[in-house]
């Protein structure tokens, strides 16, 4: 016999009404966004790690000396604050050919330089003596191909030159104090085959992956809210249906169909205008710059699978608010008193923080340190209702105005549903408070004006200070020239013989003479304080991007979801608005206490840990004497501002709903 549900389920469908479709449009749309969000933070992902692959061949790997065929050095040099990689290249003479290295189609001879095209783009903008001096006079630049870059905005020289030349010889292995750090290495090699991540690219697709952990739980939220969407209708539709026989399977099958349907056509949209937008994603720069298009496409099994969850997350969602109909059909019009948070949360939460800060440390494997992480944030979740529940009770007990009494009440009776909408936006506010405005690491304060030339004793510094005080001279710079000590490890130089010079002007003249001293020490290439402060920079600059951009995501599910329990609690409590406008209640006064159940945990708690990390990161700034990073607070200001006004239009877009169900309260009460 044939199954009545999926005809059942259509008509039902079809016959819902203008409401009816509202709520699966909305539903549609929060599995749209659900799904659009998470596969960007794992094209993100995915993407950094291929961006990785390619800057392995930069570093050298080294082979038994009668394997090898070339000598390869790797060198670092930072341009306006930007790093610019210098890979040297020498044929090993009476050996075989060495295979091309990425991006190039052949290996490259003495005398060949191969730039990158934002490189050579600079190239031709800047004065020679800023940038272009630092590598040898050619009459012109090959290509660096997309093969051997990260990020088409990289800078990239590959220059070929003689076995004896010093930018190869051993003193271009570094070893001092920041040689240490990965941006410089030499070895003899027998091709291009390294393993070894660039600095400046190796820590991307951890970083990007804490923002798929801090967004995973808002989405999944969002996506239960959706499937919730107009549960109080379906309820009463489902349960006339189960008086009229049917049975407990077919109620739930009928509501998985329709969830699943609408869930499914949502997530396929939301995944369609990922891979629409696509080219406008890979404009958006992240780390070393903007990406390659195709870097940014996650593959076909994640692409199913993600649509598959969103899918899946909202049928469940559905079908579990479906349990009391299916068990007690004449039970459904109860309204039973909702359960209390309790003090447990409250213990359970200081336990877990107490376990997590207990079992930080620097020995931590990237696994362990995921896994804190999600008890971290599994402990707000827990603690959350809880906060949000006293919230309610406090503003409830001292509250003046009679919507903000009406918030207060609905926070109280409803802590889960509240918190739900704010969850995604506490964590991630936290982090990005604190990041958007640190300065630890990546400032180099102490290093400010100070370029260094490393050499090999101090004798041959004192000829190198000299050679440096002619070629800055000769170059238009004011600096200082001195030569290092070997106690004095308040420099650059760290204690290591070698030539200091502090420059006065801005980062033009910085530049201008790090190009002039490339000559004095060959081998070992002048560098400033963002060579000095590239590690732990590199480290907080892609947390402090990443913590930004998973809060501006976090505001952006945040607004579906707020839109969404928004226009569905207009819908699930038109009873309740029914009798509270009959009472006499102005339209005004619902509508407001409405807005001010978002605004106030929104505040309290979203505000309240933004605002934590920030005044956080800048007592640790205080302390180690930096200042504020103000680019990375004005992007927070202008994210805060901007995703709370979107949160309240969402809100604000069901008024006509709500007019609309209570234009007759009379009718609408019965």
């Amino acid at each position: 016999m044939r199954s009545p549900v999926l005809p059942l389920t259509w008509h039902l469908a079809r016959s819902s009404g203008h409401r009816g479709l509202q709520s699966q449009l909305l539903a549609a749309g929060a599995a749209a966004v659900g799904a659009f969000v998470l596969l960007v933070m794992i094209a993100a992902t995915v993407g950094s790690d291929t961006r990785a692959g390619h800057t392995t061949w930069r570093t050298p790997d080294a082979v038994p000396a009668k394997q090898a065929t070339a000598v390869q050095a790797l060198a670092t040099t930072y341009l306006r604050h930007d790093p610019v990689t210098v890979v040297s290249l020498a044929q090993l003479p009476g050996r075989k050919a060495t295979p091309a290295p990425p991006g190039l189609s052949s290996f490259p001879e003495k005398g060949e330089v191969y730039v990158s095209p934002a490189l050579a783009e600079l190239m031709h903008k800047l004065p020679a003596g800023q940038l272009a001096d630092r590598f040898p006079k050619v009459r012109s630049y090959g290509t660096v191909g997309a093969a051997g870059l990260a990020s088409p905005d990289e800078l990239v020289a590959v220059v070929g030159r003689a076995p004896g030349d010093p930018a190869v010889s051993k003193a271009a292995e570094g070893g001092g104090t920041w040689f240490d750090t990965g941006q410089a290495a030499r070895a003899q090699i027998s091709g291009f085959s390294g393993t070894k991540k660039s600095l400046l690219t190796g820590l991307d697709k951890g970083t990007a992956l804490l923002g798929v952990v801090l967004l995973a739980m808002p989405v999944v939220v969002l996506a239960s809210a959706a499937g919730r969407l107009g549960a109080a209708r379906r309820e009463q539709r489902l349960a006339a249906l189960r008086l009229a026989g049917a049975t407990p399977r077919q109620i739930l099958a009928m509501t998985a169909v329709e969830a699943a349907g609408v869930g499914a056509t949502g997530a396929l949209a939301g995944a369609l205008a990922y891979v629409a937008l696509l080219p406008a994603l890979a404009q958006i720069p992240y780390g070393v710059g903007t990406w390659y298009t195709e870097q940014l496409w996650v593959g076909l099994p994640w692409f199913v699978a993600v649509v598959a969850a969103v899918t899946a997350l909202i049928t469940v969602s559905a079908v579990s608010m479906l349990r009391q109909v299916a068990t007690s059909p004449l039970g459904v019009a109860q309204q039973a008193n909702p359960r209390r948070t309790r003090w447990i949360r409250f213990v359970a939460f200081a336990a877990t923080l107490l376990y997590v800060f207990q079992s930080t440390g620097s020995g931590l494997t990237p696994r362990q340190a995921l896994a804190l992480l999600v008890l971290f944030y599994g402990a707000f979740w827990l603690f959350g209702p809880w906060v949000v529940d006293r919230l309610g009770r406090i503003v409830g007990r001292y509250a003046r105005r009679p919507a903000t009494l009406l918030a207060a009440r609905r926070l109280s009776d409803d802590p889960r549903g509240a918190w739900r909408t704010v969850s995604g936006l506490v964590l991630a506010g936290f982090v990005a408070g604190f990041f958007s405005v640190s300065q630890l690491g990546m400032d180099g304060a102490e290093y400010r004006g100070q370029v260094a030339v490393v050499t090999t004793d101090a004798a041959q510094a004192r000829r190198a200070a000299t050679e440096a005080r002619t070629l800055l001279d000769r170059a238009g710079v004011t600096a200082t020239v001195t030569v290092g000590r070997e106690d004095d490890y308040d420099t650059l130089l760290g204690g290591n013989p070698g030539v200091i010079a502090r420059v006065s002007g801005g980062q033009e003249q910085m530049d201008t003479t790090v190009t002039a001293l490339t000559s004095v020490a060959p081998g070992t290439p002048p560098y400033s304080q963002d060579y000095a402060a590239a590690e732990n920079g590199v480290l907080i600059d892609r947390v402090s991007q990443v913590s930004t951009a998973t809060l501006a995501l976090s505001f952006l599910v945040a607004t579906a979801s707020a839109g969404l329990t928004a226009a569905a609690n207009v819908l699930d409590r038109r009873r309740v608005y029914g009798l509270l406008r009959l009472a006499g209640t102005p339209l005004k006064v619902l509508d407001r206490a409405r807005l001010r159940e978002t605004v106030l945990p929104l505040v309290v708690l979203a505000g309240g840990t933004t605002g934590m990390g920030v005044y956080g990161s800048y007592k640790l700034n205080q302390a180690a004497d930096v200042g504020i990073n103000t680019t990375g607070a004005l992007q927070l200001a202008a994210c805060v501002v901007l995703g709370a006004l979107a949160m309240f239009a969402a809100i604000g877009g069901s008024r006509p709903l709500l007019r609309k169900v209570t234009a007759d309260p009379a009718q609408t009460a019965d």
